[in-house]
């Protein structure tokens, strides 16, 4: 006989951590199993954007009520999770207006604050910026970025302080059924009861439902951020801005920084090993970053690298999670699968997951859109506009 618990969750990043706290608040007794350390996953590396802008209702209101939890984190969760509001910039081609305008109407239906601007507007505001074709422009100024690691640390305090616990460098290396229903996981040390398991692997998601005899469309990819030092004139912040023509995003960073990062469809063909992978940045990708920022940021042509790193996204094949049950009646569920978009979700995550363990749905939270089966039903998740690559 293991520990027992109501639930265990394997993987401590900010969704395993936010279902943890938000299960624990409801009176359920908690285990997360982390392999490594906090931190040292794809959470730890996350370019942490908080942004709203989502061609979907339910990840519209996902993003929407995390945005809130992060503003007010102290309060929501517990400690500080580093959010600086920056405001967040849309530039599409002109073909893509029409589009643009209608997730704008979906959004401010929504309650979320954002407005469409135009050519003149976008010069007067950023004056830096070379538009190209671009006519329209979407701007969403309570959107920001935060500290990943602030804010993993504030979701393992916050639900430790509910009585959940975190046990690092705790290896699952299997998952017990008895007839058709999970009983517990074991590690290399020491086994651990549940009749409710949770995958929150991420990058590892798919090998941990080996475990159960499980295969999930979900494979760990390689991603890459640069980093450049503007030049003394650029010394103030910019805008986040997603560059949907270039395929490049980019926000400020603390020391005068930029970071910079694709929009690209491609990232899902690097697959590797989550366990094995060169987390330094390659070369060609800092040229290559570089040459697409100054396209918009010419001013930045004269600019310093500073280095950057790799880190992994959990890819499934339409850029969205699965949130369900592995084996339909088991008390096996899974939450991964985010593609590189997850953290920004990541309170609402956390809610839908315990939700879905208690059997009940928040109004607005609505899971179905992330249940397993859509492959097989060939209803994958898309974007509702052209250019709208992750939602």
């Amino acid at each position: 006989m293991g520990q027992t618990y109501d639930v265990i969750i394997i993987g401590a990043g900010i969704m395993g951590c936010s279902t943890a706290l938000e299960l624990s608040k409801r009176g359920l007794k908690v285990a997360v199993l982390e392999k490594s350390t906090v931190g040292t996953g794809s959470t730890g590396k996350s370019s942490a954007i908080i942004r709203q802008h989502y061609s979907n209702e339910v990840t519209a209101r996902m993003a929407h009520h995390s945005l809130g939890v992060f503003q007010n984190f102290s309060d929501a969760v517990t400690g500080e999770c580093g959010f600086t509001q920056a405001g967040f910039l849309v530039l599409t081609s002109a073909s893509d207006g029409k589009g643009l305008q209608e997730n704008v109407a979906l959004h401010r239906k929504l309650g979320i604050e954002t407005e469409i601007i135009n050519r003149d507007e976008i010069l007067k505001r950023w004056p830096y910026i070379a538009l190209g074709e671009t006519t329209l422009a979407a701007y969403e100024p309570q959107a920001g970025y935060a500290d990943p690691n602030l804010t993993l640390n504030g979701y393992v305090q916050a639900a430790k302080d509910q009585g959940a616990r975190v046990y690092q460098e705790t290896l699952v290396s299997g998952i017990r059924l008895s007839g058709g229903k999970v009983n517990g996981v074991d590690t290399p040390l020491e086994s651990f009861d549940a009749p409710v398991v949770i995958n929150c692997g991420g990058p590892w998601g798919a090998g941990i439902a080996r475990l159960a005899g499980v295969e999930l469309p979900i494979n760990s990819c390689r991603v890459q951020a640069a980093f450049f030092r503007r030049p003394s004139p650029y010394k103030d912040p910019h805008p986040i801005v997603a560059d949907f023509v270039h395929a490049v995003y980019w926000r400020p960073e603390t020391g005068n920084l930029t970071l910079v990062g694709l929009i690209d469809p491609e990232e899902e063909n690097y697959i590797v090993d989550p366990d094995a992978y060169n987390e330094n940045v390659d070369f060609d990708f800092i040229a290559d970053a570089g040459e697409r920022l100054v396209k918009r940021f010419p001013a930045l042509e004269d600019s310093e690298s500073a280095g950057g790193f790799a880190a992994l996204y959990a890819i499934t094949p339409d850029w969205h999670p699965i949130i369900d049950e592995m084996i339909e009646g088991s008390g096996l569920y899974v939450c991964a699968g985010f593609s590189g978009h997850g953290f920004k979700l990541g309170p609402a995550v956390g809610l839908m997951t315990a939700d879905m363990v208690i059997g009940v749905e928040t109004p607005g939270m609505k899971r179905h859109l992330f249940r397993r089966t859509r492959y097989e039903e060939g209803k994958p998740v898309r974007g509702q506009y052209d250019y709208s690559i992750v939602g």
